[in-house]
């Protein structure tokens, strides 16, 4: 968790990271129920005059922001595979399915109605794969500030594409979209989530505003 100390020189209230066990006194949560399917839950937590050990401390006392901003470029080089890997699986999805799915004795991804939409979908998860790549291999060389710039692009990229091609897939497969036997549907609130969390598209949007187009700062 992120809490407040004081500063060792100068006093004054830092923020730093502990680690709070579930069963410490004054601690409580409670579940929140989502409509997402997803293995991971989301909590409301409560902090009654919890009391922690000095080892709860992550790291250095003065150090959190530092700590805390080095797992925001790779959190959002995962987030932006994540994403990757959602849009191409429905997009495989929706792909075998046009092939195999005759009107009339044609399959219907012969129909551009059909084939165009998920051939752009396709152009943009393989144009978001690479920005992620891009972003992956300049964090492990060490260059955090091109790093950060395209992490967020990717992220950002990745997250719409997703979006886009989850929703393309269920389109195109129609009713059979929606059933659990193709495993698409279940994807329409995960793929969504993608443009809200870590980070939501308009907070990478005032990102690039300001660190790559020089923009004032808008928040």
């Amino acid at each position: 968790m992120v809490g407040r100390t004081e500063e060792a020189k100068t006093g004054k209230l830092r923020p730093a990271l502990f680690v709070v066990p579930t069963d410490t006194p004054g601690f409580t949560y409670t579940a929140i129920d989502m409509e997402l399917v997803s293995p991971e839950r989301q909590f409301q937590v409560f902090l009654d005059d919890v009391r922690l050990p000095a080892d709860a401390l992550v790291g250095a006392q003065d150090a959190a922001i530092a700590q805390l901003f080095a797992g925001l470029n790779p959190e959002r080089i995962m987030g932006a595979a994540s994403a990757v890997g959602m849009g191409r699986f429905a997009l495989n999805r929706a792909v075998d399915y046009v092939k195999t799915r005759q009107v009339w004795s044609t399959p219907i991804g012969a129909h551009q109605g059909l084939a165009h939409p998920l051939a752009q979908c396709h152009i943009e998860v393989e144009l978001a794969k690479l920005m992620m790549q891009k972003a992956a291999t300049l964090y492990d060389h060490g260059d955090d500030g091109g790093a950060a710039e395209a992490a967020n692009m990717a992220k950002y990229a990745a997250a719409e594409a997703s979006a886009r091609s989850v929703d393309q897939a269920v389109q195109s497969m129609g009713g059979n979209g929606l059933t659990q036997e193709y495993g698409v549907a279940a994807m329409l609130t995960s793929s969504r989530l993608a443009r809200i969390a870590p980070i939501s598209r308009e907070m990478v949007l005032n990102f690039v505003a300001q660190t790559s187009l020089g923009l004032p700062r808008s928040y």
